[in-house]
Order: C-alpha cells, then structure tokens, then sequence
C-alpha cells in the first residue's frame, strides 16, 4: 500500500505542474482528432515478474508477451492534455501448468506532462478486471500504472515507448506484480 500512495503523490504531484506542457493540441491525438486506435505489444520484465530464465542452459523463459488493444478519447485533467482508454489485454503463449495469466479489461487516463517539438511525455493510471488469479497477484481486480515516451510521426500517427506496472494495491497476500515494457502503435481519427 506505501507503494501506491508514493504513486499517487507523484502522479498529483507532476500534474498539478502545468508549466511543461502545451495545451493547444494534445500530443497524443493532433489537430481535429477525437479517436485513436492503438496496438500495444510488450514483454514481460523485472524480478519477481514474468520475464524469468527458467534454464540458464536453454535459454527458455516464461512466455509472457502481451498485446494490448486500446481506443482513446481526448480530455484534459489539470489542464493538461489526457486521454481516457478503454483497453483490452491478452497474453500470448499462456500456459496453464505455469500458473500465469493475464487476461484483462480496463479503463484508464493518460497525462502527457511534457509536449516538446513532437514528442511527449505522460504518465496514466487505471484499474483492470482480470480472468483469474494466479501465484503472482492473488485477486482479479488490479491497477495499471503506466509510464510513456510519444512521438508523433504526422498529425495522425504516434508512437510510444512504455512500461507498465499491474498489481492490486497489496490488497491480498499474494501481490508480486505484473511488469511489462513494449512499443505502441496509435492511429488518430
């Protein structure tokens, strides 16, 4: 629980700093679009995590490599250029006899604090509905916090570079967390 509200802190924190950020188009959608697609694909990191070496010989690791469909609105919090996402996650290569799992449904906001010549820099946070519990989180509701890196590329396309961090608060016994870091692909309409 420290842990979340040390997030929180930060994330009120750097918001409330307007100062960084040019709010006359949102970085993450350009001029006169009010949609955006975005296909995130990620592998899981960390210790403790998804990203584990199994056989130091083999070379053979967890499978953990997510793929995360996205649809965004634009809004503003603090008057900082946001958005709000409905997100789909599925992981590929899940395998029952390892207990892992990560199957999910969430809704979650994006701030872009740093809007600099085309690119960005945000931070988001939101809760997820899993489809199972497992040895790494104990419960079905977790929260995603996520840290990005945007580049538009055109007035219709971005990209970004991400991590991204799931867990349940320690609302349970079991709460090692979920980590992820990849490349997304957005489309703005």
């Amino acid at each position: 629980m420290p842990q979340m509200k040390k997030f929180i802190a930060v994330f009120l924190s750097i918001a409330c700093t307007s100062a960084f950020a040019d709010t006359d188009i949102n970085p993450m959608f350009g001029a006169d679009n009010e949609n955006a697609i975005a296909l995130y694909v990620s592998q899981g990191t960390g210790a403790g995590t998804l990203f584990k070496l199994v056989d130091p010989f083999m070379w053979e690791f967890e499978p953990m490599t997510n793929l995360m469909l996205q649809y965004s609105q634009p809004m503003e919090i603090f008057r900082l250029p946001s958005r709000m996402n409905l997100s789909v996650v599925q992981n590929l290569g899940y395998h029952h006899t390892q207990g892992l799992s990560f199957t999910a449904i969430g809704v979650s906001w994006d701030v872009a604090l740093i809007n600099w010549r085309g690119f960005y820099l945000g931070i988001g946070i939101g809760p997820y509905m899993r489809d199972s519990r497992d040895r790494y989180v104990q419960s079905r509701l977790v929260f995603g916090e996520r840290v990005f890196i945007g580049k538009n590329i055109g007035n219709d396309w971005h990209i970004e570079l991400f991590t991204q961090h799931f867990s349940n608060g320690d609302f349970t016994e079991i709460n090692r967390g979920f980590n992820f870091t990849g490349l997304a692909v957005n489309y703005s309409f």
